[in-house]
């Protein structure tokens, strides 16, 4: 356990450049304190005493806004960037260096006692938001963007947006994480696709020469009628 507290420390370290020193991280990051209140209460679990373990759950929830279920396994240098309103259910398994920012859910979408949570594989990065549902299995160095929800298998190296979460791409130059604006963004791809289709079946209809050149967004902005549909 003291060489695991010493790879959560860190993890943050080297993934948060707003830590400036140790005793800042041991001090006043949430969500280090969550997954060191986990690993106490993972032990207890272990050992039978379910309900101290998930009274004191409870107060680690209330003092850090993270849930993580005493049942659940977290690997060694998981980050949990800004904790709030993260949930982790009871069957959940967490692999090592495991990025996870605010308001993320790995939850389960079924009644049965057996597995329903999911398994998130080493060096996973997942964006503020993200949902990973089911008992599925998010494969090593995946990135999940922000927002998606993601209920089917993830192989590994993948890139994951949307909601459902669909599979677009592989992070640049074989890195594990990347900057999460940088995301495809497959919805803007799909109305810039339709609109030229539209755009071709109008000239048809009207005749040559009236077909509207459709702009792909700029730096990520529509403009004008290329928006509408």
């Amino acid at each position: 356990m003291p060489w695991q507290i010493l790879s959560d420390v860190r993890s943050v370290k080297e993934r948060d450049p707003a830590a400036r020193s140790t005793l800042e991280i041991i001090l006043v990051y949430p969500g280090l304190h969550a997954v060191w209140i986990h690993r106490i209460t993972h032990r207890l679990w272990q050992r039978g005493a379910k309900l101290p373990a998930r009274v004191l759950a409870e107060i680690g929830r209330i003092l850090t806004g993270v849930e993580i279920h005493p049942g659940a396994v977290l690997g060694s240098g998981v980050f949990i960037d800004h904790a709030t309103g993260v949930v982790i259910g009871e069957t959940a398994v967490v692999g090592n260096d495991v990025t996870i920012y605010h308001g993320v859910t790995l939850g389960g979408i079924s009644l049965d006692r057996g597995k329903r949570h999911p398994t998130i594989e080493d060096g996973v990065t997942i964006g503020a938001g993200a949902k990973v549902l089911g008992a599925i299995t998010i494969g090593e160095g995946s990135q999940i963007g922000a927002n998606s929800v993601v209920v089917k298998e993830v192989p590994p190296g993948s890139v994951v947006v949307g909601v459902p979460g669909q599979i677009i791409g592989r992070p640049a130059g074989g890195q594990t994480e990347t900057d999460q604006s940088n995301l495809p963004d497959p919805l803007g791809v799909s109305l810039h696709t339709l609109l030229s289709r539209v755009s071709k079946l109008e000239s048809r209809a009207d005749g040559p020469g009236t077909e509207r050149v459709i702009r792909p967004p700029e730096a990520g902005v529509w403009y004008g009628e290329d928006f509408s549909i």
